[in-house]
């Protein structure tokens, strides 16, 4: 039955965009590590080896339908996300994100109840000319207290940008979160990202960044250079 449900839905969504005018994206970066949030993704200090993170997404009106996933050279870490994210204005977008990590402890995808490797997260975001800002909370799936209840991981992260191409960050835990190391409010994300565009040709540039940043409650320092194709 749970198949027959997924084969539905999918057949809704493929009616779906089939019907409506949709842009479609994709691409992939290529990073020299793996940190989420200021937290390294394969249980290293530095945040392990390199990554390639691709993407795939559709948008129709003011919805945005996609995935993105991350998976290391050497096969430590892989991730496959859903999400959507509804446009409310130009300034203000509610994103629903459907995280999966299958070095979780649990390679069943379709497992959702007790040792899910997914985890369900709401989002609220701004973005302005400059100033931008998002609250992030955990609301079901594998993140739990040591109890077995839902921690309710809240992440909240401002920034700002300093120059077109450089931008600043802060960010952290509003309490006791065990997806976050944190017993309490912490500042686990701060640092700032610079971008810069290499010309290859006169029609071709290729997009390049790096971001330098610390987890202050942590006391750990990351430094993450990208690649976008």
């Amino acid at each position: 039955m749970r198949i027959i449900r997924i084969a539905t839905v999918l057949s809704i969504m493929v009616l779906t965009v089939s019907s409506v005018k949709a842009q479609f994206a994709t691409g992939a970066d290529i990073v020299s590590s793996y940190v989420w949030r200021g937290i390294p993704q394969d249980g290293t200090s530095l945040g392990g080896t390199p990554n390639i993170q691709p993407y795939a997404a559709f948008t129709t009106g003011k919805l945005t339908l996609g995935s993105w996933a991350s998976g290391s050279f050497t096969g430590a870490v892989k991730e496959v996300d859903l999400y959507a994210s509804l446009a409310v204005s130009s300034k203000f977008a509610i994103t629903l994100t459907d995280y999966y990590y299958n070095f979780a402890g649990q390679p069943n995808y379709f497992k959702y109840n007790n040792g899910t490797g997914h985890v369900f997260e709401g989002t609220l975001a701004y973005t302005g000319s400059a100033f931008s800002a998002s609250v992030n909370t955990m609301f079901a799936g594998a993140d739990k207290k040591v109890s077995g209840d839902n921690a309710l991981s809240t992440y909240v992260e401002l920034g700002y940008q300093i120059a077109p191409v450089a931008k600043i960050f802060i960010g952290g835990s509003l309490g006791e979160s065990q997806t976050y190391a944190t017993t309490g409010f912490g500042i686990t994300n701060l640092g700032i990202k610079v971008s810069k565009s290499i010309a290859i040709t006169d029609k071709f540039s290729l997009p390049i960044y790096a971001v330098v940043g610390a987890n202050p409650y942590a006391k750990t320092t990351f430094f993450v250079a990208g690649v976008t194709l």
